[in-house]
């Protein structure tokens, strides 16, 4: 099957210029096995027979391998511990600290969710505050076509099933049988495209010089191999404030912990940055 699958991977960098071997194997594995279902073949040398003579087979393969699934308050956990310690924690330090922006960075925002869900947080603490907060979140995925929904705003009635009916009237407007964000939420988010593996760039360039209070990378390392994991965490980890934070999805707090992340509360995915280099385990 190695073989094989390193055939599958040749084809697609020759037709598409794109290396997914930086992919973790199980995932790859199980998105060849979605392909051959899904296109009725017999065997794995069928399919492969059928990505080199079906130009758009290969695309089809790639498009499976870009995972777009995110919810609004996915972990509540984690968002609560946003809520109710860790943001309101960063306003205190800022204001001690004469500082005015909260910066917050969602690597691979998919169509939006989380990162309506963090706005949805910070417009909440600014309107319960005394003083004036401001924030600006920078919202990036490697896929443009994500990134246009997520700049929309609109969503399913499927899609908010987690917001609470206090704050589906309050932050959103009904449109049919869709919810559309409201325009506040929209002001202080930046959406761009930007690519993790980009070498040229360590963090997204409308945030011009990184240095942010958190940066949100959740439910995206288990998709890839550990040393494409290495990378992303060392993109993360490197443009974080001198006490800034990592959130991650809960399903991959162990990763964090294999490279001696310390988690700031238990059980809540969120990491405090690691003043040590990320070494390879393997």
């Amino acid at each position: 099957m190695k073989d094989k699958m390193n055939k599958i991977i040749e084809i697609i960098h020759r037709k598409h210029s794109i290396d997914v071997s930086k992919y973790n194997k199980t995932f790859l594995l199980n998105s060849l096995q979605h392909r051959i279902d899904e296109t009725h073949c017999t065997s794995t040398e069928e399919y492969i027979y059928l990505m080199e003579n079906n130009s758009k087979e290969a695309k089809l393969f790639i498009d499976v391998l870009h995972v777009n699934y995110s919810e609004f308050f996915r972990n509540p956990l984690t968002f609560s511990v946003l809520e109710r310690i860790i943001l309101p924690s960063i306003i205190m330090k800022k204001r001690n600290a004469g500082q005015k922006e909260i910066r917050i960075w969602s690597a691979a925002c998919a169509a939006g969710q989380e990162v309506y869900s963090l706005a949805i947080l910070m417009e909440e603490l600014k309107n319960n505050h005394p003083k004036k907060i401001k924030y600006r979140i920078f919202a990036t995925d490697q896929s443009e076509s994500q990134i246009n929904i997520a700049r929309s705003g609109q969503f399913e009635a499927v899609d908010v099933k987690n917001v609470s009916m206090k704050r589906a009237s309050e932050w959103f407007l009904k449109q049919g049988d869709s919810y559309v964000v409201k325009p506040v939420l929209k002001e202080n988010i930046v959406f761009s495209v930007f690519d993790l593996f980009n070498k040229h760039l360590s963090s997204p360039p409308e945030s011009i010089f990184g240095e942010f209070d958190l940066v949100i990378c959740s439910n995206l390392l288990f998709y890839y191999n550990q040393e494409n994991r290495e990378i992303i965490l060392d993109k993360a980890n490197n443009c974080l404030a001198g006490d800034g934070l990592l959130v991650t999805g809960e399903t991959e707090r162990e990763i964090f912990m294999n490279y001696n992340y310390k988690e700031v509360y238990p059980q809540s995915a969120i990491f405090k940055k690691n003043t040590f280099e990320i070494v390879s385990k393997k």
